[in-house]
């Protein structure tokens, strides 16, 4: 199957996923969650979508359970919207890469901050220069 169709199959779903999570679901167990990304199979018959959930891990495992049994109503407006013989069948995965991001940005503001303190405290301790 083209590409291309595909991409636009994947980006369909994720862009209704996100819509409805956010509007449309009053289940209280999902909150905080971003839809990332979604990809599509060859046959259409599958879809996984990534989702990024802020919270402690029980949060995000009660969150993932929430969303999965939510994914026949997604399904369900998944189907009309696209036009295709089958309707994809919705897989929700935690995407682990925004959170490890904003780790790996607080260990170096922190390799940062050790380094410009290190670096000031052995000025000083050198003392002014001679002239």
């Amino acid at each position: 199957m083209k590409t291309y169709r595909l991409a636009r199959v994947a980006e369909a779903v994720r862009e209704v996923a996100s819509e409805t999570i956010l509007f449309e679901l009053r289940d209280p167990r999902v909150k905080l969650v971003t839809v990332t990304r979604a990809e599509v199979s060859g046959d259409l018959q599958h879809a996984k979508v990534y989702v990024s959930i802020m919270g402690t891990d029980k949060q995000q495992q009660l969150t993932l359970r929430g969303l999965r049994h939510a994914a026949g109503f997604i399904q369900s407006k998944l189907a009309r919207r696209l036009q295709t013989r089958f309707t994809p069948t919705l897989s929700f995965v935690l995407d682990k890469g925004v959170k490890n991001s904003i780790e790996m940005t607080r260990l170096i503001n922190e390799a940062l901050a050790e380094s410009s303190a290190s670096g000031s405290a052995q000025d000083d301790a050198e003392g002014p220069p001679d002239e």
